[in-house]
C-alpha cells in the first residue's frame, strides 16, 4: 500500500491556488463553476483536484456542523500538562485524545502545555464525565485548565492562500 505523498512534494501555481481558495469556501462548489471562475476547462479542474487529493494538499473534504443544532451546547478549550514528555506518555495522550469523540481538535504544543483541545459536550455535567475520563482519572495528566467558551465567533478551516 502506498502512502499519500507530503504536501510539499507538489508545487502549487496560480490555478491551484485558486481552486483551493474557493474550495475552501464551499466544496461543493460544481468544477464546471470553478472552472470558470478559474479560467480553466472543467476536466482541468477535476485533474488538479484529484491530483492535490493524491499529493495530501488536500486532506480531507468535511462538513462543519452547527454543534448547537446537535444539542453540544458546550464548547471547552482545554490546556492540558502532561506528567512527563516521554514519547511514551506523549503518544499514549495522543491516542486517547484521538480515539474520545468529544475531542474536536488537538494539538501537541509547545510553551509550557502539553495539549491544546477543543471538546464539545451537551451540558456541563456531560462536560464533567468527559474531563474526569481524560484528565482527572489519567495519571499521565499532571493538570489541565478548562476555558469555555461564551460565544462561537469563527469557526471553520479556511487557510490564506496567497
Amino acid at each position: 500500500m502506498s502512502r499519500p505523498r507530503a504536501s510539499g512534494e507538489r508545487r502549487l501555481d496560480s490555478f491551484d491556488r485558486a481552486i483551493l481558495r474557493i474550495l475552501q469556501r464551499d466544496n461543493k462548489t460544481p468544477q464546471r463553476e470553478i472552472a470558470g471562475a478559474v479560467n480553466l476547462s472543467a476536466a482541468a479542474v477535476q485533474r488538479r483536484i484529484a491530483a492535490m487529493e493524491a499529493a495530501g494538499i488536500i486532506e480531507r473534504n468535511i462538513a462543519i456542523v452547527d454543534t448547537r443544532a446537535l444539542g453540544m451546547t458546550i464548547t471547552a478549550i482545554v490546556e492540558v500538562h502532561l506528567t512527563d514528555e516521554r514519547p511514551p506518555t506523549v503518544d499514549g495522550a495522543k491516542a486517547l485524545f484521538l480515539a474520545a469523540p468529544e475531542v474536536q481538535q488537538c494539538y501537541y504544543v509547545t510553551g509550557g502545555i502539553s495539549f491544546v483541545l477543543v471538546i464539545v459536550a451537551g451540558d456541563m455535567i456531560e462536560y464533567e464525565a468527559i474531563s474526569r475520563r481524560l484528565f482527572a482519572d489519567n495519571d499521565a495528566v499532571a493538570s489541565f485548565r478548562s476555558l469555555i467558551a461564551l460565544n462561537r465567533v469563527k469557526t471553520g478551516a479556511e487557510i490564506r492562500i496567497a
